[in-house]
């Protein structure tokens, strides 16, 4: 018998507490009910399924009979999952900074006045044992509890002081006469150089995160400047290829993980969440088109058919997260033995695919290898007298033979909630790769995905979070809203369906009517009807997800030109106006923000083709041959309906037809595809030869001009 009050409760996360002998609740009435009548401070204990360090305090404290029985006598104790309820995250995250003045993370421990909800002291992982000058989690019970029945006015006018502060955090609008101009763009790409790492790519030190907004705002920054900043391709050109052939990037199975523990990309922390690989497979599908790098476009794929394969559920949603651990070690499923490597390959297998991914070196993960690329084709070629072609099928066949070998071992831990804001960034990324390489499945697993939101996910007109067990719960946020909205639009892109964007002008009304600050511009992260916290945040900087206000302006500025719809226009340039004081001092940290400032100061281009499927083939091949980050195109066949005016007014006059809109003024149509590519000739950018010098072999990079 569960000994607490998650056994019902559909996150996994929860479920996995449910047998602590700790009295969980999760938050709601009852538990905040509880805390006044008794008068105990709340222990709010916030985490998610895949976090090694929540498991690590749960198997130390949570499961320790003393442990619990201190917690369940001193306080009333609440878990939450923080992929369902990122509000609640989001608030306590935000007070644990200013109460430890350092940053937070996960397994958050805060401990809340039982009245309001306000944190007095916060932290992060605590041990059962003291230890690293951390004092054990006992002690800090026993001292809080103490702190709170001595010191109850010395705690509430800190409290008072922490709410203050708390309600300063976001930004309010400036000037209203102030006008919108575009040099946080460039101040961020300095930035960005200035914390690139020119030994192994990407940005600061270990632990190193892939930062996919960053690297997308350096590759639009080059597009931007008509390929003249090679510097800024180089930038992103060499920490994806880095990502690509490193640690972080399963080798044999596709998908990326969650980070580097190392500055080399060699070492991951092994768990893999759904919100990094979707925009990991859009910014991959991306550099294909700027560069034609074939690493590129078969990194792209592996994480598509990862996603596809192994988080896609039978019915259409993506699940969240693969755990880092299994068989209570983390990265168990993924590192080798250097011998059972040998039992599964012959030998000019094993002595190729041992020379390209590192078992002819020193272990490097706890006695075992886990797989990275130290070498490439070339120099197997040297060493074994291999051809090309040689080398590359004794690499496909020994991943192929180690792959079957690893799917017979103890998988880790899938938490199979599907949460609507990350399959929002898998479905975009999917429908991007679709249309990049030609790849319909990839385009019918984001439809499915799509379908399956609308069906379980879209309720009474609000969007809920998360699903599981055949229960959609919680009514959703601004990422939800804001990130779908951008899905829908890059999968109208991959194939055109009238009540898709239908259903995107719901969810943008949506956004408009429950999430707009009507006074100050911007969107908060929760909707008017929402619960009331302690604190109603409005952010602005990309965190694991882009930012939600800065996917709001950036796809209402696009949706409000494709429909002729100024309230969109106004709502998104009122939001850059309210965040830009605070991008201005850390442009770098609001990339998403900076895509939106971009698109509203140069309204991209929207291309339009109408006639028959087949006939417009030729063109949409033709549309899409090129990397162009400012440019919507769809594809609308003839018979399309219902559509906007601002679309239905657009009819073929022969088999096919184009439209080149530029914010509100569109360009005569063009009627041959000779026509056409004259049209699209001068907004597209390709790297060069002479400026990618990169050929897909350790240590060739040549520098790109400063």
């Amino acid at each position: 018998m569960p000994s607490n009050h998650l056994a019902n409760c559909t996150s996994p996360y929860l479920q996995q507490h449910a047998d602590n002998p700790v009295e969980w609740y999760p938050w709601g009435e009852e538990a905040l009910e509880k805390a006044k009548r008794e008068e105990k401070p709340i222990l709010l204990s916030i985490g998610y399924s895949a976090c090694h360090w929540c498991h690590v305090m749960a198997h130390e404290s949570f499961e320790d009979e003393a442990t619990a029985q201190l917690m369940n006598r001193l306080f009333v104790n609440i878990k939450v999952d923080r992929e369902e309820r990122p509000d609640l995250d989001r608030v306590y995250q935000s007070a644990h900074q200013l109460l430890a003045q350092r940053p937070g993370g996960w397994p958050l421990t805060v401990f809340l006045t039982p009245g309001d909800q306000t944190p007095f002291f916060a932290g992060t992982y605590f041990p059962r044992e003291p230890r690293h000058g951390l004092a054990s989690f006992s002690e800090i019970l026993q001292h809080i509890s103490s702190a709170f029945q001595q010191q109850r006015g010395e705690i509430e006018r800190q409290n008072e002081a922490l709410l203050r502060a708390i309600r300063q955090l976001d930004p309010v609008a400036s000037d209203t006469r102030k006008r919108l101009d575009p040099t946080p763009l460039e101040t961020a790409r300095q930035q960005l150089a200035g914390s690139f790492d020119e030994t192994q790519g990407g940005f600061g030190s270990a632990p190193k995160f892939p930062h996919p907004n960053s690297l997308e705002q350096l590759l639009r920054h080059w597009a931007a400047t008509g390929g003249e900043d090679a510097r800024a391709l180089y930038m992103v050109d060499f920490t994806l290829a880095r990502m690509a052939r490193g640690g972080i990037n399963d080798q044999l199975g596709g998908g990326f993980y969650r980070y580097s523990v190392d500055d080399q990309w060699m070492i991951p922390h092994f768990e893999k969440m759904l919100y990094d690989n979707g925009p990991l497979l859009a910014l991959y599908s991306d550099l294909w088109q700027a560069t034609g790098n074939p690493l590129f476009q078969d990194t792209a794929l592996a994480t598509a058919h990862w996603a596809m394969r192994e988080m896609q559920s039978p019915e259409g949603g993506f699940y969240a997260s693969l755990d880092a651990d299994s068989e209570g070690h983390e990265g168990r499923f993924y590192v080798w033995d250097r011998e059972q490597v040998k039992q599964l390959l012959e030998s000019d297998e094993y002595d190729h695919f041992s020379r390209f991914y590192g078992l002819d070196r020193e272990p490097n993960f706890e006695g075992q290898w886990h797989l990275h690329c130290v070498s490439d084709i070339a120099e197997l070629n040297e060493k074994f007298g291999s051809s090309d072609g040689q080398a590359r099928d004794l690499l496909r066949s020994a991943r192929e033979k180690l792959l079957v070998s690893r799917r017979e071992r103890i998988r880790p831990g899938r938490d199979e909630k599907i949460l609507t804001s990350w399959n929002a960034l898998m479905i975009k990324g999917l429908a991007r790769a679709g249309r990049a390489f030609g790849e319909p499945e990839l385009i019918d697993a984001a439809q499915q995905a799509t379908e399956f939101i609308r069906q379980q996910l879209w309720q009474r007109q609000h969007l809920q979070v998360s699903y599981k067990d055949g229960r959609a719960e919680l009514n959703g946020y601004l990422d939800d809203y804001a990130n779908l909205v951008d899905a829908l639009l890059e999968l109208l892109q991959a194939r055109w369906d009238s009540e898709l964007l239908a259903f995107a002008s719901e969810l943008a009304e949506v956004l408009l009517a429950r999430f707009q600050d009507p006074e100050q511009g911007g969107f908060f992260f929760t909707a008017s009807d929402h619960e009331t916290l302690i604190y109603r945040p409005k952010p602005f900087g990309d965190e694991s997800l882009p930012a939600g206000n800065g996917v709001a302006a950036s796809v209402l500025a696009r949706l409000g030109h494709l429909l002729g719809e100024s309230r969109y226009l106004e709502a998104a340039e009122r939001t850059l106006l309210c965040a830009d004081e605070q991008v201005r001092q850390i442009p770098h940290a609001h990339c998403t923000l900076l895509k939106a400032l971009d698109e509203v100061l140069n309204p991209g281009e929207i291309l339009v083709l109408r006639g028959e499927p087949d006939a417009m083939q030729p063109w949409l091949e033709r549309a899409r041959r090129h990397f162009a980050p400012r440019r919507m195109l769809f594809a609308i066949p003839t018979d399309a309906d219902p559509l906007p005016q601002a679309l239905a007014d657009k009819t073929a006059r022969g088999a096919c037809s184009a439209w080149l809109c530029q914010g509100s003024q569109c360009q005569p149509p063009v009627e041959t595809v000779e026509a056409f590519d004259r049209l699209l000739a001068g907004s597209e950018l390709r790297a060069t030869e002479g400026d990618r010098q990169f050929d897909g072999t350790i240590g060739s990079y040549k520098r790109y001009r400063e």
